[in-house]
């Protein structure tokens, strides 16, 4: 009778050590995000405020209206295009942190696009314009492979130091050819409406560009788990000798995955401009591919984590910026907390011991 009741339990037993082993990571982010706060509310109340107003604050311009919740969807679509691009990358072991340049290079081929080019229909006008920033930011990334190919340039160093040279670049653009002649700050003229991305809610920054964003991660996801080349990219990111063993080229590997990276960067440079500036400034870029680094951290390097791992930062740094207007404190304390709170997570994702799966 023991012996059937130990038969009948043991399923039982695995089925629990299996949902407890899935379990942890999401128990250590959220240990990890308590910590963060913690740590905050200790900053704020040396910045003299108070921690509990601070954060109904910050919650209050996150969700606090339909407006505020746009928002930050559109501050996530740009970590969301980017980030995977990155997550594709990092799969393969590729240290690519050019997001920033490739963002850059995005938004400038989609201006350059809708001035040079008179769509009038916007079912026209905008795929093109998204083409052309996508494009810009292929160029850009494939610059880099092929350097880090040939000449065996660390990848780290050549798309670092690409990431200058694309936003000079830009400077370069708004500072001639298209810059608006009489502006007080370096910026194109204001982008024919053709161009301009839908509104999803009117009257918000709320537009199509997190549905694309979506759906480029979720097709990311299946070609990383469903295909084979993502079998290749996966096998790449844990050993260079069996990837050649099974026939796959590695430097091909290299050059396809950092041409969809700098597509889906210059994708998401694209958006920006078309859907929330309405016209390429200088400076529109700083930080978005840096801090989309991160986010790919902070989703696994899963196509599919990065959605809520974005969406979790594009409503963190909109409730923050909020904070900051209501409460008075620094801004550089928001971008503490942001830092904080990102590095307690990525800490609690590596306790946590989770391996990639080939």
């Amino acid at each position: 009778m023991s012996d059937d009741t130990t038969s009948l339990d043991d399923p039982f037993r695995v089925r629990a050590a299996r949902l407890a082993t899935a379990a942890t990571p999401f128990l250590a982010v959220a240990l990890a995000i308590l910590l963060a706060a913690a740590v905050s509310a200790l900053l704020i109340l040396l910045a003299g405020a108070n921690p509990v107003t601070a954060f109904g604050a910050i919650w209050q311009g996150a969700f606090g209206t339909p407006r505020r919740i746009a928002s930050g969807f559109a501050k996530a679509t740009p970590y969301l295009l980017c980030g995977v691009g990155i997550a594709l990358c990092f799969r393969a072991r590729i240290i690519n942190i050019g997001g920033e340049g490739q963002i850059a290079l995005g938004g400038l081929g989609a201006t350059w696009l809708a001035l040079a080019v008179p769509l009038a229909t916007p079912w026209l006008a905008i795929p093109f314009a998204l083409v052309a920033g996508a494009a810009f930011g292929l160029l850009w990334a494939s610059l880099a492979a092929v350097l880090h190919v040939t000449r065996r340039v660390h990848e780290v160093l050549v798309t670092l130091l690409l990431n200058f040279v694309a936003i000079l670049l830009v400077s370069q653009a708004l500072h001639g050819a298209i810059g608006e002649v009489g502006a007080g700050f370096p910026q194109s003229a204001l982008l024919p409406q053709a161009f301009w991305l839908p509104k999803i809610l009117p009257n918000t920054d709320l537009h199509i560009g997190i549905l694309i964003a979506v759906v480029l991660a979720i097709a990311a996801h299946v070609l990383l788990w469903r295909t084979s080349f993502g079998f290749s990219i996966r096998l790449l990111g844990a050993s260079r000798r069996a990837t050649n063993y099974a026939g796959y080229s590695p430097d091909r590997i290299t050059y396809l995955v950092m041409a969809i990276a700098g597509a889906l960067a210059g994708l998401a440079g694209a958006i920006q401009v078309l859907g929330i500036h309405l016209r390429l400034i200088e400076g529109y870029s700083d930080g978005l591919g840096f801090v989309s680094v991160a986010i790919a951290l902070l989703g696994g390097i899963n196509p599919l984590g990065l959605i809520p791992a974005s969406l979790f930062f594009g409503f963190l740094e909109v409730g923050a910026l909020s904070m900051q207007r209501q409460m008075g404190v620094p801004s550089s304390l928001v971008s503490v907390m942001e830092g904080i709170t990102m590095l307690f997570i990525l800490a609690a994702m590596a306790h946590s011991g989770r391996k990639g799966q080939v």
